[in-house]
């Protein structure tokens, strides 16, 4: 049976991981990479590509370029609640937005977020491929713990688009104390901060005797390390007027360099008090010092926003900060120094920080596909739903049925009556969310029961049953239980991840440009081996000079002659023409090396017999 592989399908990194014997192993690309910018790109001829190709082209091509596709996922509009990124900003943005209507224009196409995160997938999967060298069909994939059913419906459908059958969609907290607890023989409670590119989760799990239960999951999908960036990217614009009276913003190439700036230095805070940024612009050499105080005080507001999910998360689990026995840093983002002694001061105690932050979510992923192959035997997780789902009911009110922390697999049913007299209709209008009024949370589809006895108002009994799964994925029933009449759904594509003749539409393309590259790679192999014959070509002729004799230099000019054609047909790029010329010229090449041998052997004979 071929691997399973874990998937972290991260906001700007992602890794995949498989088990060898019994252990979580992360899988390098092909040349050695652990991680994979979660960066894509779409080329004038159509061609999709990601990771670090995806970001070397981006200041070239920054109206083609997405970044961050996580991050919208659920969202509706261009424009982050910072007000930082718009559609005709630094590059098309695009990460909550998965599973509803949200559509990235690049070259007079559309293309959803599904498909472009779909293309990471792919990737992730074929890298695999190559390094385990068998065929990878099958993955679990991580997910932030205060995703929607939508954004982990939208995750399933990225998956089946680049050919893999999700088995299971893991919190990415969970995923990081699946690893932590692997080999554990003790019991512990222990709370996972994960401070990812996009989002921050805070899971609280007991872990003892193979059981890993969650206790309770919270967050904030709009807090990661990316808003750290853009915060040091609005100074650095600022200091960049202020001292040299240009404005960089408005060139989007020269935006993208300003990020990558940002991150570095804030990556070089963790390890310094100071950090010195040179910005070439046009003709200018843009410089501003930065202190890891300054940088800390333009984040304040950031840091004080982990504070609340983290207090939530201990109260919805019955625990306070000294019931905790071991505290997980996850992400890159956690190894911010403000970002660990803002724990210390929540918690009163320092994090386990002997894992590693980029890669455990992947080994736990992976450790969880091996639970349900039971390829890994007696670990069992107890995962729970991180958002309360319900209806609408009278006077605009949403009624949970399935609360939030709620252990899954889980079935919950209520009884619900009539509002009107001899009502023989009954909307069902399904949401998740915390707020007491439907309007202010999300929609995720309307279905009609019809065929209700008709009754005076407050008699008519309909059963109203969700059902949610391992992946956290909703299914409801409504059933009048007088008439037995009901109605079941899997909610709306309109609403709820994409339509089966959509995802159909989106594999046949992402196939289809997998076919291009594949002739990309052909065609590249073989301008490889005709500048390997030319040197080889150049090689032979020099050797020859020395030991064939007049007669045969005929032979040397012929092959001279087929190199010059060979030249000819590379820089006419015709691809067929530049195959023919490198079987010629091979051929040449093997007939001066033959005799090349020939002259050596006759002269070693000659010394043997003086």
């Amino acid at each position: 049976m071929s691997k399973v592989i874990g998937i972290d399908l991260g906001t700007t990194f992602s890794a995949a991981a498989y088990l060898e014997f019994g252990k979580p192993v992360v899988i390098p690309d092909k040349d050695g990479h652990k991680l994979t910018p979660s960066i894509v790109a779409i080329l004038n001829d159509g061609k999709r590509i990601t990771g670090r190709q995806a970001r070397a082209q981006a200041e070239s091509n920054p109206d083609g370029t997405v970044f961050s596709i996580k991050r919208r996922m659920g969202r509706n509009s261009y424009i982050d609640p910072e007000g930082a990124i718009s559609e005709k900003g630094l590059i098309t943005q695009v990460k909550r937005h998965m599973g509803s209507d949200f559509r990235i224009k690049i070259g007079g196409k559309e293309y959803t977020p599904e498909e472009i995160s779909a293309v990471i997938l792919r990737k992730m999967k074929k890298d695999a491929e190559d390094y385990l060298g068998d065929e990878i069909s099958k993955a679990v994939i991580s997910v932030p713990a205060y995703f929607n059913i939508t954004q982990r419906q939208a995750t399933l459908d990225a998956g089946a688009i680049a050919g893999l059958d999700v088995i299971r969609i893991i919190d990415e907290p969970t995923a990081a104390a699946l690893a932590y607890g692997l080999d554990m023989e003790g019991a512990e409670t222990v709370m996972v901060w994960d401070l990812g590119g996009g989002t921050f989760d805070v899971s609280i799990l007991e872990l003892g005797g193979g059981l890993f239960e969650v206790k309770s999951v919270s967050g904030d999908t709009w807090l990661g390390g990316e808003d750290y960036d853009q915060r040091l990217v609005e100074y650095l614009i600022e200091e960049f007027k202020k001292e040299y009276g240009v404005d960089v913003s408005a060139d989007k190439g020269a935006m993208i360099r300003l990020k990558d700036a940002a991150e570095s230095a804030k990556i070089e805070f963790s390890e310094s008090e100071f950090s010195h940024v040179i910005f070439p612009f046009n003709e200018n050499r843009l410089e501003a010092f930065l202190t890891r105080g300054k940088f800390e005080e333009l984040t304040r507001d950031l840091a004080e926003r982990m504070k609340a999910p983290t207090e939530r998360a201990l109260k919805d689990a019955g625990f306070k900060p000294s019931d905790i026995d071991r505290i997980i840093l996850v992400g890159g983002s956690t190894r911010m120094p403000r970002i660990r002694q803002l724990f210390s001061e929540i918690m009163g105690k320092e994090p386990y920080i002997d894992m590693h932050p980029d890669e455990v979510v992947a080994m736990g992923a992976a450790i969880q596909a091996g639970i349900l192959t039971k390829e890994i035997a007696k670990r069992i997780l107890v995962d729970v739903t991180p958002i309360s789902l319900g209806i609408e009911t009278e006077g605009g009110i949403f009624t949970r049925i399935i609360e939030r922390n709620t252990t899954i697999p889980a079935t919950r049913s209520r009884i619900f009556t009539n509002s009107a007299q001899d009502q023989g209709s009954m909307e069902i209008h399904v949401l998740q969310g915390e707020r007491t009024m439907s309007a202010y949370n999300i929609t995720m589809d309307r279905f009609e029961l019809t065929g209700i006895e008709p009754a005076p108002r407050g008699e008519a009994m309909v059963d109203i049953k969700f059902e949610i799964d391992a992946n956290g994925i909703l299914r409801v029933s409504a059933t009048d239980l007088r008439t037995e009449n009901s109605k079941s759904l899997r909610i709306s594509p309109r609403f709820y991840g994409l339509a089966p003749e959509e995802i159909e539409r989106m594999i046949k393309e992402a196939e289809k440009s997998n076919e291009s590259d594949g002739m990309e790679r052909e065609n590249a192999k073989i301008l490889i081996r005709a500048n390997n014959l030319l040197t080889a070509a150049g090689m032979a002729a020099k050797d020859a000079l020395s030991v064939i004799c007049i007669s045969e230099s005929a032979k040397v000019e012929e092959m001279e002659n087929m190199g010059r054609k060979l030249e000819k047909a590379i820089s006419e790029g015709n691809t067929q023409l530049i195959k023919d010329a490198s079987d010629k010229l091979e051929k040449c090449i093997k007939v001066i090396e033959t005799e090349i041998e020939k002259k050596f052997q006759k002269k070693e004979s000659l010394n043997r017999v003086a």
